[in-house]
């Protein structure tokens, strides 16, 4: 099991294991944090950014082109900043946090 820990927009902390090879999305949104994840994963929204936290970041696989082009769309992006659904939980990224931006675009309308 990869540990996960998210913080969320009120900035309290909740700690969630997921098998390896879940995707960051999944886990997140059964856990009831609030990512749209509007396209499903298909890169076309930046519905489900996340910023990871700086001790972390250098463990994931670099973002491809079309993640980059994604998270320039994101309200409050940072160096740090990924999308969920590209983040495939391995034992490398075991105890990695992240951080729920406060604002989000939202596809849906709600």
């Amino acid at each position: 099991m990869i540990r996960v820990r998210f913080i969320g927009t009120d900035g309290d902390t909740r700690e969630v294991s997921a098998p390896e090879g879940s995707g960051l999305l999944e886990i997140a949104q059964a856990d009831g944090q609030p990512l749209e994840g509007t396209c499903e994963g298909q890169m076309a929204c930046s519905t489900c950014h996340v910023i990871v936290d700086a001790a972390d970041f250098d463990r994931l696989p670099p973002a491809v082109e079309e993640e980059e082009d994604m998270l320039d769309l994101a309200f409050g992006a940072t160096r740090t900043s990924r999308l969920a659904c590209q983040i495939v939980l391995t034992p490398e990224l075991d105890g990695i946090t992240v951080r729920i931006p406060s604002e989000h675009r939202d596809m849906q309308g709600r």
